[in-house]
């Protein structure tokens, strides 16, 4: 498949090309534990450099995702181009084949037909690929360190932090998903690390599992943390719920494609 199709926007495969180059540093200063370390000399200033090189790299990825094929402004374009005509002064014919377009169809109808459209033509690589370019296009960059951090297969503990019920059980929940992954993976925003949890969760990248013991010393240092603190201030009666989180078969086999290590 060409790089580049003629309308000038680039493939998924350029995408996860880009993404590979893009994770290396995620992964490789996850790795490093620069979340751990950045009292030592001198690892103030590289990890500033890595920042600044990692920033850049995401920056060309969120460009080459604005050019994976976006249904609904594929349908839009189409039918301006319906509209006015090409260059030529021919009117452009569309190539769906499974759902014929209609002239000034709705954008969200267009766009399904774009979708139905495209499951013809794709076989499992193209429609892996297609996949992954969407997945990636949702992640933050702190996300994508976190699916770094994951990527080992390596549980973190999580808890959630909860109302105690009269019975002892677990009522309203107040703070949901909170872990130690996101110091060990470095990110900018700590507090949020509750939020990116549960949106990775909610990709299927990542999944929640029991408490694991063995971790204990690590729940206790989480217990500790400012974002769980503030929350537990706002309950009466606190119940803390613990599990653990760890990538999921969907998040491995989507690092396996993007893990920069082996490209």
């Amino acid at each position: 498949m060409d790089s580049q199709r003629p309308n000038g926007r680039g493939s998924a495969e350029d995408v996860v090309n880009v993404a590979r180059r893009a994770g290396q540093l995620a992964g490789w200063a996850a790795r490093a534990g620069f979340g751990l370390t950045r009292k030592l000399p001198g690892l103030d200033q590289a990890e500033r450099g890595i920042r600044q090189v990692e920033r850049s790299l995401l920056s060309q990825l969120r460009r080459r995702l604005d050019e994976v094929d976006d249904p609904y402004h594929a349908a839009l374009t189409a039918a301006s181009a319906m509209n006015r005509g090409d260059a030529g002064g021919r009117v452009v014919e569309s190539t769906v084949t499974l759902v014929p377009a209609r002239e000034h169809e709705e954008p969200l109808r267009a766009a399904m037909a774009e979708l139905l459209n495209h499951s013809i033509g794709f076989g499992r690589e193209r429609a892996r690929e297609y996949l992954y370019a969407i997945i990636l296009r949702q992640l933050t960059p702190d996300e994508a360190r976190i699916l770094a951090a994951l990527s080992d297969g390596s549980p973190f503990p999580t808890v959630d932090v909860a109302e105690r019920t009269n019975l002892g059980g677990a009522g309203r929940i107040v703070l949901r998903n909170a872990s130690t992954v996101g110091k060990a993976a470095g990110v900018s925003l700590p507090d949020q690390v509750p939020g990116y949890l549960t949106r990775l969760i909610g990709l299927g990248l990542v999944d929640l599992d029991e408490e694991v013991p063995a971790l204990e010393t690590q729940y206790e240092i989480l217990l500790t943390d400012e974002t769980v603190r503030e929350v537990e201030k706002q309950v009466k009666r606190v119940k803390v719920i613990r599990r653990t989180v760890h990538i999921s078969r969907l998040g491995a086999q989507f690092w396996q494609a993007c893990d920069p290590s082996l490209g």
